[in-house]
């Protein structure tokens, strides 16, 4: 039979069939919930930030006008917001955009709203930008570990390839020249032409900053191979804790970069996604000073517009500064505590983190609850973790970590009870393994001399079930 679909259809490299979204399809078969499923599987591989609707519903009870889409004086302009809108945007709403750009960054850079290109989400951003910026034969340098929706967003429309720029534990996962050239050398043994850096800073999924060291370093680079560099910067407003954020754009503002022909090649892509969490809303942005970019840019938006009535309700929002400055430090405030919550549980069952200072997740060290070192193992924990603790969280592997045993877990995105419950659960597992894997090398050592001495099952469980209640009463008590 003739085939009816486009090789693009057919083809397998979307990413889809990644153990990242894998966890969310088991999640959806059975999801949690504390009354209707209290046996279901707790959500913990979504980077959501739903810890401050309570200020967005409150601001919109005080302003009902906004979604009411009437004007300042009561008048109705849904007419207006309902006919067709030119794809550059609303000019209220690109103004307010980035002037809280430039609040988030503690107004340290200021964004020429003209520079700016709207985009249904930083899915369609980075995408966008990929089409500008490269095409089949050419790579992308993206440092180990990254977001594992980057294979999809942009790789399998673009047909551009990913070259991994390799980082380790040893130094926290920062970048080094090292790292950077045999990146780049790699590409040219596969033949392929290195167009550009994309980094994610904040980090997914570490949920670190970049140093002012590794962006000097990082810029450098790219002035001497004469490619592009691509900062991802839609989790800056989630910074909760020193260093203090610096954008690229700070560092492009730096004395020796005046008139520097490497302002063309620097960009920047945004969203309200998590700063303002705001998924739904599909609201995403890239900016570039390279005007031929936002141009061709501007013109690909068109696949993907932010509605007129998206536009108007956050131009309102947004120009709203006293909202703004409240939601922004009470947010980072919530998140500081949320995350010191999920670092607490963590180390009351023996488990480590990388340390770190924003985003809406921690990078969990699980090496030591490995069988062997290897990436078989990490999957083998991995759906132990998801079938039998109940509990969704993502593989270092699936963000492409070159060390077996990390995982990214989400914390943002349920209630603090429901975190609760899944420290419990974690703690009961860690429990029982350790008991486990003590009966374990006990038998090995003794079963030739006493072939009775085997731990039953029952004692094994007994143990697990009196961790798991005494680490429920000391939470209770904390």
């Amino acid at each position: 039979m003739r085939p009816l679909l486009s090789k693009k259809a057919t083809c397998n490299s979307h990413g889809q069939d990644s153990s990242y979204f894998l966890g969310w399809q088991e999640y959806e078969k059975n999801p949690y919930d504390e009354i209707n499923n209290p046996g279901g599987i707790i959500q913990m591989g979504l980077a959501e930030n739903q810890l401050s609707f309570d200020l967005l519903e409150s601001w919109l009870s005080e302003n009902p006008n906004v979604a009411g889409f009437k004007g300042s004086n009561g008048e109705s302009i849904f007419r207006e917001l309902a006919l067709f809108q030119d794809y550059h945007g609303l000019p209220a709403f690109k103004k307010a955009m980035v002037k809280f750009m430039a609040e988030i960054r503690e107004n340290r850079v200021s964004f020429d709203p003209s520079k700016l290109v709207l985009t249904a989400g930083a899915t369609s951003a980075n995408e966008t930008l990929m089409f500008c910026l490269a095409e089949k034969g050419d790579a992308i340098l993206i440092p180990t570990p990254y977001y594992p929706g980057f294979d999809r967003d942009l790789k399998w429309r673009t047909g551009a390839e990913i070259i991994p720029i390799q980082c380790t534990s040893s130094n926290g996962f920062k970048i080094t020249s090292i790292a950077l050239e045999k990146a780049y050398q790699n590409a040219l043994k596969l033949n392929l032409n290195a167009k550009a850096i994309l980094v994610t800073n904040p980090s997914n999924p570490l949920g670190t900053t970049m140093t002012r060291k590794e962006l000097d370093l990082l810029m450098d680079f790219v002035v001497d191979k004469e490619i592009h560099l691509v900062s991802d910067e839609i989790y800056s407003g989630t910074v909760f804790g020193p260093p203090t954020y610096i954008s690229i754009m700070e560092v492009l503002n730096a004395p020796k970069y005046d008139g520097h022909e490497v302002w063309d090649r620097v960009h920047v892509v945004y969203s309200l996604s998590k700063d303002l969490g705001l998924p739904g809303f599909r609201v995403g942005a890239l900016y570039s000073n390279n005007e031929y970019v936002v141009a061709a840019a501007t013109k690909m938006s068109s696949f993907g517009l932010v509605s007129s009535q998206t536009q108007y309700f956050l131009s309102v929002l947004l120009s709203d500064e006293k909202f703004t400055r409240n939601y922004i430090e009470e947010n980072k405030r919530r998140l500081k505590l949320r995350h010191r919550l999920l670092i607490s549980g963590f180390r009351s069952a023996g488990i480590n983190c990388l340390e770190s200072n924003s985003g809406l997740f921690c990078w969990v060290d699980m090496r030591h609850l490995l069988r062997s070192n290897t990436f078989e193992a990490e999957m083998e924990l991995w759906r132990k973790i998801v079938y039998q603790v109940k509990l969704n969280i993502s593989p270092g592997s699936s963000c492409h970590c070159l060390e077996p045993g990390w995982f990214r877990v989400c914390f943002a995105n349920m209630s603090e009870a429901t975190l609760d419950i899944a420290m419990k659960h974690i703690a009961a597992f860690v429990a029982e393994l350790t008991v486990t894997k003590h009966d374990s090398t006990i038998n090995q050592k003794s079963c030739h001399r006493h072939p009775s001495f085997f731990t039953s099952p029952v004692s094994t469980k007994s143990i697990a079930k009196w961790v798991f209640r005494l680490s429920f009463h000391d939470g209770r008590e904390r």
